[in-house]
């Protein structure tokens, strides 16, 4: 019944055709052998209704109307893209020889998994989306995927710095990484730009456990003041999955419990979308079409990004901060925290959740929690 329940969501949610004897392995992803047809979009104009609406409206509409991409000027790429082997000339210190299995380990099991499952129910990708999370950073030659909730505020300060926007990790702020337009996307690129940079430039990805990054972005977004996910994603969560709800509540969304953000998280028809906070890396990094070099675990993250910071030849000062972006006063969410919000679910609900994360797991080599 779980694996059942697990293939509906994949199909609900990816273009990806799931083989049967993946099926029995409770795994998938993409591998393609073939040249794949990569669609560029064009601008489209927004249509106005004239009709007045309130700033919280305004918001959820942004977030539920998914407008249709004009495409057009495709071109033919080879998905994957040809793996690499890192370039190790700066890396002096033997020091980082168990770093460097751990890599070469962790690439093979990706590497494996994507060839061997899967194959594209559609070949047409739009390149622009698929790029769409990578930041670029062109002094030092890095892609780096953004994960939400596994250190991305703190590499996108890293990245500023390397690309000599900032002198220093510690000054700046958390507004200034995420609103301050300095860092370019992948997708701001035409497509030789986009190409030649997906094959020559260090790919990194960082993931953390499905689990463990579920309830921290459960945390952050809703167990503090937030003037856009209690309105846009916190009023719909209870209107929906909180009877007899309280008129406060369904005015400003606070108070949105676990269990009811599990409900909507696992809902079909959900009333608000997805978000990138509690989205699968698989959607959102596509690590069987990008073949990242480098994979990070926020789990082993200190390590990981001084390796890293060694391979690409980082300025010997620069080193990965390790503070907490926000709300540095709570308990940094860990799996003792995790057990303590996963005790609220049936095992039901906690075996739906993993199903819902599985590909994740599997691709990144994650150990199956005890449900």
């Amino acid at each position: 019944m779980c694996i059942q329940y697990a293939f509906f969501l994949f199909q609900q949610n990816s273009e990806v055709y799931m083989p049967e004897d993946v099926m029995k392995k409770r795994g998938n992803l993409l591998n393609l052998g073939r040249p794949t047809r990569i669609l560029r979009k064009s601008k489209y104009s927004q249509e106005e209704n004239g009709v007045p609406q309130s700033p919280t409206d305004n918001l959820i509409e942004l977030h539920q109307r998914a407008k249709p991409q004009v495409l057009q000027k495709s071109i033919e790429m080879n998905w994957p893209l040809v793996a690499r082997p890192l370039n190790k000339s700066s890396v002096q210190d033997n020091k980082w020889k168990k770093a460097d299995v751990t890599q070469e380990k962790r690439r093979s099991i990706l590497h494996e998994f994507c060839k061997k499952y899967g194959r594209v129910n559609n070949p047409q990708f739009n390149l622009l989306h698929v790029v769409s999370r990578i930041y670029v950073e062109d002094k030092h030659k890095i892609l780096y995927c953004e994960v939400p909730k596994a250190g991305c505020s703190n590499w996108k300060r890293v990245l500023m710095v390397l690309n000599g926007l900032a002198s220093s990790v510690y000054n700046i702020s958390h507004d200034t990484v995420h609103y301050g337009k300095h860092l370019k996307t992948l997708n701001s690129f035409d497509l030789k730009g986009i190409y030649t940079r997906l094959n020559t430039y260090t790919k990194a990805v960082f993931v953390r456990d499905p689990m463990e990054r579920l309830v921290s972005a459960f945390r952050d977004k809703f167990e503090h003041p937030n003037s856009y996910y209690h309105p846009v994603f916190g009023k719909a969560i209870i209107k929906k999955y909180r009877p007899n709800a309280y008129a406060e509540a369904l005015n400003n969304g606070s108070g949105v419990t676990f269990k009811e953000f599990v409900y909507y998280l696992l809902d079909a028809h959900r009333p608000v979308g997805m978000d990138i906070h509690w989205e699968r890396v698989s959607k959102l990094c596509h690590p069987c079409l990008i073949n990242y070099d480098f994979i990070g675990k926020f789990e082993t993250l200190e390590e990981d990004a001084s390796y890293f910071l060694q391979l690409i030849a980082a300025p010997e000062e620069l080193k990965f901060p390790n503070f907490k972006d926000r709300h540095s006063s709570d308990e940094r969410t860990n799996a003792q925290v995790v057990q303590r919000y996963l005790k609220d679910l049936s095992r039901e609900q906690r075996q739906h959740i993993y199903d819902f994360y599985h590909l994740d797991y599997l691709t990144f080599n994650y150990t199956v929690p005890h449900l």
